[in-house]
């Protein structure tokens, strides 16, 4: 068993569940194109192949409040460690389409279930004033597995002709996936459950030691105290109650709106739009693509180092408002036909923000706004709507995008990125208007911005801060 006392070395077994987020959902951007000749598949088609594993992520989402409340937090994680293995071998066995679906279906759940768990799992274990760096670090390691996912889907490439890569490389992209899987599931075994889910659970004994080893003195006892309190009888509530709904509604705000500024389309299409650019055959993109995800890496890097120190809403308002200029560039540049090389430098400033921003600070923000007896619910309806809306904006991209559609032949492949630049504008307005400042404070500290919300009005949760 890993001690107690080091937290960061739990966080970091935990951070595994987000390396395998990042792995499963960018796997295939190394194989879209040879899926599309393999498959024989229409642009719908193939916006399904990579969309379907989101349809999992969304079963994911909706089993893991239940899950992690009856099986607990490190429970739950063994189920999606288990469901990730089986994912990576079954993904890259089929000789049928429905088939492969079936299986990139069942890693999306896992996927669906990381993405709740491991960061409601590191900010229940983490003290106030290093939650923000340590939640980030899930995001460290879902941008870190994209950005080994890269490298295997670049090495895999090089062993062979692009006729072999279309007929079997892309197997070996989809079955590189089980050794971290593996992975995470052995060491799940070595860490413990978290102190407020075993008190939940009437545990309080089991849950002070684990406290204890994770706080010290006087900051032990304010925890415990604070902890007993959020739980007791007379705070028990429901998602739609008066003081809890308005928090969700911007919980669920937040997850949309990190989704339809369009970094998906980046992560699961970069290949095929970086070749678009320019005249890169498909190794040279998926060289390109490592860049973007070395980007991505190093930003979030700075994330996790400032989010405590500068705040959540700062790095959220200047983020949102860099990747609205980014898009709006590109889609301008596509519509003047005006495309080229240098349209990298936007696509690589565009990750840089959202790495910066909306990347880890939304899942810092939905893993500790709200309160202890509705956290497994309520984070569980939160991320629900971020995988639908992100399933909606990788399904509809490349048929927005495809050079038949109405939209591409009128706007010259511009209007898709023109839409995600206007939803980085509405997200630089929602989250000045909306969105509370919470770094430095106790969890149950932070239960004060809702009971304040009696009026049921978004505004009422701001004057709380």
């Amino acid at each position: 068993m890993i001690p107690q006392s080091n937290v960061l070395l739990i966080t970091i077994v935990v951070a595994l569940g987000g390396l395998l987020f990042g792995y499963d959902t960018a796997v295939i951007s190394g194989a879209t194109e040879s899926l599309e000749i393999y498959f024989n598949l229409s642009p719908a088609q193939l916006g399904f192949a990579a969309a379907s594993a989101l349809l999992g992520c969304v079963i994911g989402a909706v089993v893991a409040g239940n899950f992690s409340t009856k099986y607990g937090r490190r429970g739950s994680l063994l189920i999606a460690a288990l469901l990730f293995f089986i994912s990576a071998i079954g993904s890259a066995i089929p000789e049928s389409y429905w088939v492969f679906i079936a299986f990139r279906i069942i890693g999306g759940v896992g996927v669906g279930i990381a993405s709740m768990v491991s960061p409601m799992y590191i900010a229940e274990i983490a003290p106030p004033k290093q939650r923000g760096g340590l939640v980030s670090c899930n995001q460290f390691a879902i941008i870190f597995g994209m950005l080994v996912v890269y490298f295997v889907n670049y090495g895999i490439a090089l062993l062979g002709t692009e006729q072999w890569l279309n007929q079997t490389g892309w197997r070996y992209m989809f079955a590189s996936e089980a050794i971290p899987a593996g992975l995470f599931f052995i060491l799940l075994f070595f860490i413990p459950e978290t102190p407020r889910w075993l008190a939940m659970q009437g545990r309080r004994e089991e849950a002070k030691r684990l406290l204890l080893g994770f706080t010290s003195g006087n900051d032990f006892k304010k925890q415990w105290l604070e902890i007993t309190d959020s739980l007791a009888e007379k705070k028990q509530v429901s998602v739609l109650s008066k003081g809890v709904f308005p928090i969700l509604v911007i919980g669920i705000s937040l997850s949309i709106l990190q989704q339809v500024t369009g970094i998906n389309v980046f992560l699961y299409y970069a290949p095929t739009i970086l070749k678009s650019f320019s005249s890169s055959t498909t190794d040279i993109a998926l060289l390109q693509t490592i860049l973007v995800g070395a980007v991505n890496l190093t930003f979030t890097v700075i994330a996790i180092f400032t989010v405590d120190k500068f705040g959540r809403k700062p790095l959220m308002i200047i983020g949102a408002f860099m990747m609205a200029i980014s898009m709006l560039a590109i889609g301008t540049a596509a519509y003047l036909d005006a495309i080229g090389g240098y349209l990298l430098i936007f696509v690589l400033m565009y990750i840089a923000a959202f790495a910066l921003s909306l990347g880890p600070v939304t899942w810092v923000l939905l893993s500790e706004i709200f309160p202890n007896n509705v956290r497994s619910k309520a984070l569980s309806i939160a991320v629900l709507a971020q995988w639908l809306a992100n399933y909606v904006v990788s399904q509809t991209f490349p048929m927005m995008n495809a050079q038949d559609s109405w939209l591409y032949q009128t706007f010259s492949g511009g209007f898709p990125f023109w839409l995600y630049g206007a939803m980085g504008v509405v997200t630089v307005v929602f989250i000045h208007k909306y969105v509370p400042e919470t770094k430095g404070k106790s969890l149950e500290e932070l239960e004060n911005l809702w009971p304040q919300a009696e009026e049921t009005s978004p505004e009422t949760v701001v004057a709380a801060r």
